[in-house]
């Protein structure tokens, strides 16, 4: 058997599936056409976000039988068209859970803390401690939007700042909430009542502007927001709207509606961290994905 790498995956992490069967990686194609002109030969397909998986993609893979996806997201593949011709998608969600969830809080403190900004002002030969001075986690309510593994491992991980943990997430129980010390909430009560909402939610058809000008308009004046899940659950439209006018303190970033976001007017605002789809990206959590998926691949191939 024969798997395809399509996408920079970490090679040491992809050693188990080696030894089961032969790994080809081409990650440095131009052109998706490139792809479909040599997927024919192969069982395995194994991509990243880059890497589009569509239905023409899936038809020219006379032979695929496993698609897999290193990480949480799917997006990027059509599933009806793997699942009418009977191909297997795999991808490693709990991989993705200590370093996403410590992204999280990470970029609540660069924002609450100035901690960017004070940064680039630093370097810049200046002394601006005044200027910078910031607000605390601390004791604060923090929202959580999607009570997942990632939304529950940002929960546990705000006990140690002593914060009360809302959520709203209409798939989980009120009892298995209040067993982890959350109270769950509606979206209107939870975005009305927050300090601080990070949102951890697949995109679909039903979360893609999940938090859009209404939800944004209700926050409170002192609030800030952290989207670490995918672009589009949150209507950076209107989330410009409202941190430009003053209705909501900040916003960071981590994805967005298009990546790279090179004409967003988001990159003009002061009150705004934004990083380059970081969330996975640390040398661990890349080769746990690897790992994770070669052990599943394994699994479903014996």
């Amino acid at each position: 058997m024969k798997a395809l790498v399509t996408d920079k995956t970490d090679s040491e992490g992809l050693g188990l599936l080696r030894q089961h069967v032969q790994v080809d990686e081409f990650v440095d194609w131009e052109d998706p056409k490139e792809i479909a002109a040599r997927i024919a030969d192969y069982d395995i397909l194994i991509v990243r976000s880059r890497t589009k998986v569509t239905s023409e993609l899936i038809s020219a893979a006379a032979n695929l039988k496993i698609i897999g996806r290193p990480g949480t997201g799917l997006d990027n593949v059509d599933l009806e068209a793997a699942k009418a011709r009977g191909i297997k998608v795999l991808n490693t969600p709990e991989a993705t859970v200590p370093n996403v969830a410590e992204m999280t809080i990470g970029l609540a403190l660069a924002l609450l803390r100035n901690i960017s900004r004070a940064d680039s002002s630093m370097k810049q030969g200046r002394w601006d401690k005044k200027l910078f001075r910031g607000n605390e986690i601390y004791a604060r309510k923090w929202g959580i939007v999607g009570l997942g593994r990632i939304g529950i491992a940002v929960a546990q991980r705000l006990k140690g700042f002593e914060c009360e943990v809302l959520a709203y997430d209409p798939f989980i129980s009120r009892e298995k909430a209040e067993s982890l010390g959350i109270r769950l909430l509606s979206l209107e009560e939870l975005v009305s009542g927050s300090d601080i909402i990070s949102v951890h939610v697949p995109l679909t058809p039903d979360t893609k502007g999940l938090i859009g000008a209404k939800e944004l308009a209700s926050m409170k004046e002192s609030a800030i927001i952290i989207n670490i899940s995918r672009g589009g659950i949150v209507d950076e439209a209107a989330l410009y709207d409202e941190l430009r006018s003053g209705g909501i303190k900040g916003a960071a970033l981590d994805v967005f509606e298009s990546e790279p976001p090179e004409s967003s007017p988001l990159l003009g605002l002061d009150n705004v961290v934004l990083t380059p789809h970081l969330g996975a990206q640390t040398f661990e959590a890349q080769k746990r994905m690897a790992r994770q998926l070669s052990e599943k691949i394994v699994a479903e191939l014996q």
